[in-house]
């Protein structure tokens, strides 16, 4: 099984309905620097600046706008989308990976924005909740590693804030160190 790797997403974007950017996260394996010289892809416009990651946000709306599948290959990556009323998710992956690992981590994606934003996944509610869209998006996805799949596990981390845990106080003049050990 050659090119095994935990680095399975290359990119997650949101678009709105004109094609423009509203978040877009790309990922490099550490191992595949974009930066260094013998390793820059010209031809992956993933691995290249953002203007050429502009120009592909755009020709991947136009490939996607109003059709009414959920994955395609587009430029050598695997494209997993869903479009709404006036915003598109996208995630993108390289070839070589599993569609179900895929599927799985753009679903916890999707999912969990859906529960985080109540009211539905718009442009509006995007742009007013911008964090804990970003949250979510970082919650799911980490440096192209998928960390978590349970939309309601990533929409608690990111709506619920962190429980203050009950202070433990041990005043170590009063007792000795075996029973403020214990």
């Amino acid at each position: 099984m050659p090119g095994l790797s935990l680095y399975s997403v290359q990119a997650v974007l949101v678009l709105d309905n004109e094609g423009k950017r509203m978040y877009a996260k790309y990922y490099h394996p550490p191992h595949k620097n974009p930066n260094s010289p013998q390793q820059t892809d010209d031809s992956d416009p993933i691995l290249s600046s953002v203007k050429q990651q502009k120009e592909f946000e755009k020709s991947l709306h136009k490939k996607t706008h109003k059709q009414n599948s959920d994955i395609l290959i587009f430029e050598d990556h695997l494209v997993l989308y869903k479009e709404y009323v006036d915003v598109s998710l996208f995630l993108i992956g390289p070839m070589d990976e599993n569609e179900i690992v895929l599927q799985q981590a753009f679903s916890a994606v999707k999912d969990s924005l859906e529960l985080i934003l109540e009211t539905g996944i718009d442009k509006k509610n995007v742009q007013e909740h911008y964090d804990m869209v970003a949250l979510a998006i970082d919650e799911t996805v980490d440096d192209g590693i998928i960390l978590e799949t349970d939309p309601a596990t990533i929409a608690s981390r990111v709506t619920k804030p962190p429980s203050k845990d009950a202070q433990i106080s041990i005043d170590l003049s009063e007792k000795g160190l075996l029973s403020a050990w214990g």
